[in-house]
């Protein structure tokens, strides 16, 4: 297996991509536009064709069809080239298919040999389960039985998350596919890798000097990772119920982010490089090692009736498919620490939850403080120094400083500069599928989680899931459209921090000098 520079653009060898759940949410609202976009680009070559498989019944035409209202409502590009849309829908076929039934993918392996022959496609094979991970193994399986795995290409699986329900049921699933797949041939999707922003951290890190050499507990006194949102569970009342925001957010976006900003310099920018680095900070997480260590330093949280500008919101418990008295957090907060000689002593602040009162993912970086007493800081209360990297919605940076203001005898006040990298190209931003997608087929798994990063994960986030398990009492209600329960507060009030406002929302003397027109 070669592994790409991720860096570089190389257009993809043709191949067939199978879209198992082609009639589903996820293939209409991201894996289709993402197609399109990569077409448009120039990042496919004519040499390729997608078969959408589902169990409903579709024709070619109605496939289509559903194709093209996916593209002109959720694409960054619309299909307004008729000669383009054309040339891309003619690659894509659509067959209904029993996952169960292996004598279906027999039906498939004959419609891939007649596909290969029509693009020229040299036996090249890409499989995309957006499927319930209890159906991974089953499917696997068939494609190996119906004889899907004997072309002379290559043959990747794409998988997204879930990837089990704890450490034991991803043991179980890993040992299904392994039956059939080997690891480098494994591509388990987490969306979150492919943001701009969250590749744009090793480049921020390892290109600028005024970054890494202070990139340590030396300088560093915090770094805070927020995931917020504002819905609620909408339809997925009936899974989020079963899984919650540990599961759902924690155990794969969070901890993903986490190592992304913890892990040491790669030796080379070779996919398994990076990800040899980001496995030994999943090591180095201090387990907790009791329930009363996981209460002092994890608070889980549900909301209850709230209200969001002028409208109301219902609880959680008042969602449809959930629980009238479930205990299922919708809002976690943890205190980690990484226990390297780089991170020994700061502490990694995590939150996540739904129905909070603005959508954003980001990273602080909050700097130690200058010296008490030295200086300005004689007079002036010192705001501390802050990185900011915007992931979600917004993309881009700011930097917190403090200068001198203006007109006045060495009086200090904060200044913010900001960058903002969506807003060079607006809504032509790159989706994260677009990447995630063109990298998988080009083998490069730089940005897919490795076995070993799940089972360390897992193996982290199952000790706060027992501890929950074992006392259900801890569990804090905050109101829909608030930041989530106090209690989250204490994890950092406890060292002298506190969190900071997200998506700039800083005080009122703040100056900003920025490139987005602000």
């Amino acid at each position: 297996m070669t592994y790409n520079n991720p860096i570089e653009s190389i257009s993809p060898e043709g191949a067939v991509y199978y879209l198992f759940g082609a009639t589903g949410d996820l293939a209409r609202r991201k894996l289709f536009p993402a197609l399109f976009s990569l077409y448009k680009e120039g990042k496919l070559s004519e040499s390729f064709a997608v078969v959408g498989l589902a169990r409903r019944p579709r024709t070619n035409e109605q496939f289509r069809a559903d194709l093209y209202e996916s593209i002109n409502e959720f694409c960054r590009y619309k299909p307004s080239d008729a000669d383009l849309w054309n040339r891309f829908a003619q690659h894509f076929e659509y067959m209904s298919l029993d996952i169960n039934d292996v004598n279906g993918f027999r039906e498939l392996n004959k419609l891939s040999s007649e596909l290969d022959k029509r693009f020229h496609i040299p036996g090249n094979r890409l499989f995309y389960l957006a499927l319930a991970p209890s159906l991974f193994g089953p499917v696997s399986f068939n494609l190996r039985d119906g004889g899907m795995l004997e072309s002379e290409g290559w043959h990747r699986l794409v998988i997204e998350k879930p990837f089990g329900y704890d450490l034991p049921s991803a043991q179980q699933l890993n040992q299904q596919l392994n039956q059939v797949f080997k690891e480098e041939e494994i591509f388990r999707i987490d969306h979150y890798l492919g943001k701009e922003m969250v590749q744009n951290i090793q480049v921020i890190r390892f290109a600028n000097a005024f970054f890494e050499p202070l990139w340590n507990n030396n300088h560093i006194a915090n770094v805070q990772i927020t995931l917020s949102e504002t819905v609620g569970v909408e339809e997925r009342g009936g899974y989020y119920d079963k899984s919650g925001a540990l599961r759902d957010m924690g155990q794969n976006h969070m901890l993903q982010m986490l190592t992304m900003i913890a892990m040491e310099p790669p030796s080379r920018l070779h996919g398994e490089d990076i990800r040899d680095e980001k496995v030994k900070v999943l090591r180095s997480l201090r387990g907790y090692a009791s329930s009363e260590d996981v209460r002092r330093n994890v608070v889980r949280g549900q909301y209850t009736a709230g209200s969001l500008g002028s409208k109301e919101l219902p609880g959680y418990r008042q969602e449809d498919s959930v629980d009238s008295e479930s205990v299922t957090e919708t809002y976690f907060a943890a205190k980690v620490f990484v226990d390297n000689f780089r991170w020994a002593g700061v502490p990694f602040y995590i939150r996540t939850g739904k129905r909070l009162p603005v959508k954003t993912t980001e990273v602080v970086v909050e700097f130690k403080a200058m010296p008490q007493n030295v200086l300005f800081a004689q007079k002036h209360d010192l705001a501390p120094n802050l990185l900011v990297i915007r992931v979600n919605p917004m993309e881009g940076i700011y930097i917190k400083i403090n200068a001198k203001k203006p007109g006045a005898d060495n009086a200090v006040q904060p200044v913010s500069m900001e960058f903002c990298q969506s807003c060079q190209i607006g809504i032509n931003t790159p989706e994260a599928y677009e990447r995630l997608i063109h990298d998988a087929a080009r083998g490069d798994s730089t940005y897919f989680t490795r076995w070993d990063e799940v089972s360390h994960a897992w193996e982290f986030v199952d000790r706060i899931a027992q501890a929950w398990r074992e006392d259900k009492s801890d569990l804090a209600f905050y109101p829909a459209g608030s930041w989530g329960p106090e209690e989250a507060g204490r994890l950092l009030h406890e060292e002298g921090f506190h969190w900071w406002p997200v998506n700039g929302q800083e005080e009122d003397n703040v100056i900003w000098i920025t490139n987005s027109g602000k």
